[in-house]
């Protein structure tokens, strides 16, 4: 009986894939609701949020990015959100003001504007859809959009399992 070899279609199909999850943030995201510091959960007082933020363990945020947002209906002053920044100053690597969605979406769109697509010119491309990681719907349409120009075909999905996004027309 003759031996079959057997091989991987996939490896050899000349699929490129995009696993928009290794694009991620490396730094911890770290979400500070001025929900949680609202005087009947209405108003800011001025003077009881500087003692709470005087009073505040601003450590916890080393390194990362402190996304600070109220999740109320609230209307807040944009002094609290200089007082925050003030304080986090020395800690967080950086201050953004909106909540952690906000800042992915933000994340990707520069990443993803940032990308050099020359390698990906006339490939076909597999964008990766499972990921264990919050990546942001806008992510993958910012990365089609990106990606049109070069790309052959763009699919979404697993190499062994995919749906068809973008084929580039045959003149």
């Amino acid at each position: 009986m003759e031996e079959q070899i057997l091989v991987n279609k996939v490896d050899n199909s000349g699929l490129i894939t995009i696993d928009l999850e290794k694009y991620y943030p490396q730094q911890s995201l770290f979400a500070f609701d001025l929900k949680d510091y609202l005087f009947q959960g209405l108003i800011l007082k001025e003077k009881d949020f500087r003692e709470a933020l005087k009073a505040h363990d601003w450590n916890i945020y080393q390194g990362g990015v402190l996304c600070v947002f109220c999740s109320s209906d609230a209307i807040i002053p944009v002094w609290a959100y200089m007082l925050v920044s003030s304080h986090a100053a020395g800690h967080a690597a950086e201050v953004f003001t909106g909540n952690k969605e906000n800042y992915l979406m933000t994340w990707y769109e520069k990443t993803i504007r940032d990308l050099d697509i020359a390698t990906f010119e006339g490939k076909r491309i597999v964008i990766k859809g499972c990921s264990d990681k919050p990546v942001p719907a806008s992510a993958y349409a910012a990365i089609t959009s990106k990606l049109i120009p070069a790309a052959q075909s763009i699919m979404y999905g697993e190499p062994c399992s995919t749906v068809p996004v973008y084929k580039r027309p045959r003149f």
